[in-house]
């Protein structure tokens, strides 16, 4: 994978592939951006992009539902996507993707993109409002954390994960006090590109089998549900990956479960109650995230019941 750090860097990455005819995917806020292109997807997320004969590739910009779409169009036709992700979500290190109607809720997903080049530009991130930036940076911060203790983890995961988590909790504080703090920033972006790296290498655990199992249900923020789920799953996985949720404590200085508390809490996530969540839908997450395949991957898969107990505790 290319990776490069400044949208400068993009026309030149392109002709490096032999690429030139870029179907973008990108909402209409875009535009302002002087992006090579045959046609433009604006409708994101989407299930119905289809790239016309002439594109060569695809050029996803954007969060994670972009870069999903994007993935999604990749694995459908099967050309070539390029990405310029604009939040911390990691989803442009994956081949698979899921597929939301525009009001996000889950519709489906799959796997076997082309992903062949990411560029990151800090400046692309600067104008992010709180709730997203901390949404995104936690979603990748439990990138690390999982990446660690997952089954099949590998020591290049770990070691991007332990990158990723240092360089994440150590920015995102600043970069909430101070938005425009572009160095802040551009530690937060590493950060997330390592996490994604991490999240390529090793997979998904059980905070993102809840946080899906949440999101296909309400449409609500994948980032958020991640915030809120990674606290009680580290606690739940103490005995099953004790070394492993030590070592992700030590990298994001102390207490693994108390440290990830309160960024959640500093980044505005308190309660699922906040988000509309039906306590009475509750046994039904539950039930789907157990299903997931992140819980299977988990040191120590959850019952449906451990799950609720855990949603709960987040109520």
């Amino acid at each position: 994978m290319i990776v490069r750090w400044s949208l400068a860097d993009l026309r030149p990455t392109l002709e490096e592939l032999r690429l030139g005819r870029p179907f973008v995917i990108a909402s209409e806020r875009w535009r302002v951006l002087d992006l090579p292109h045959v046609a433009w997807w604006s409708e994101v997320p989407s299930a119905r992009a289809e790239p016309p004969d002439e594109a060569d590739c695809i050029l996803a910009v954007g969060g994670g539902s972009a870069i999903d779409t994007g993935k999604y169009v990749s694995a459908r036709s099967g050309r070539p996507v390029v990405h310029v992700p604009t939040t911390y979500s990691g989803a442009e290190w994956t081949t698979f993707y899921g597929i939301r109607t525009p009001d996000r809720r889950i519709q489906g997903g799959g796997a076997g993109a082309h992903p062949v080049a990411v560029v990151y530009d800090v400046d692309l991130t600067l104008d992010l409002p709180p709730d997203v930036t901390a949404g995104t940076a936690l979603n990748a911060l439990a990138h690390c954390a999982e990446a660690l203790y997952v089954n099949g983890h590998t020591p290049e995961a770990d070691e991007q994960a332990l990158l990723g988590a240092t360089l994440i909790a150590r920015a995102l504080p600043r970069v909430l006090t101070a938005p425009q703090d572009r160095e802040a920033r551009d530690d937060l972006l590493h950060g997330a590109a390592h996490a994604g790296r991490a999240l390529g290498l090793a997979g998904l655990a059980l905070a993102h089998a809840i946080a899906q199992a949440l999101g296909g249900f309400y449409g609500i923020p994948h980032g958020a549900m991640n915030a809120l789920a990674l606290p009680p799953v580290l606690r739940f996985n103490a005995d099953a990956a004790a070394g492993e949720i030590a070592r992700f404590g030590e990298a994001i200085g102390g207490d693994a479960v108390e440290l990830t508390r309160k960024l959640a809490r500093l980044g505005g996530f308190e309660r699922l109650r906040d988000f509309g969540v039906p306590e009475a839908d509750l046994p039904s997450v539950a039930e789907a995230a157990s299903r997931r395949g992140g819980n299977q991957a988990n040191p120590r898969p959850a019952t449906a019941g451990e799950i609720l107990g855990i949603l709960r505790t987040l109520y």
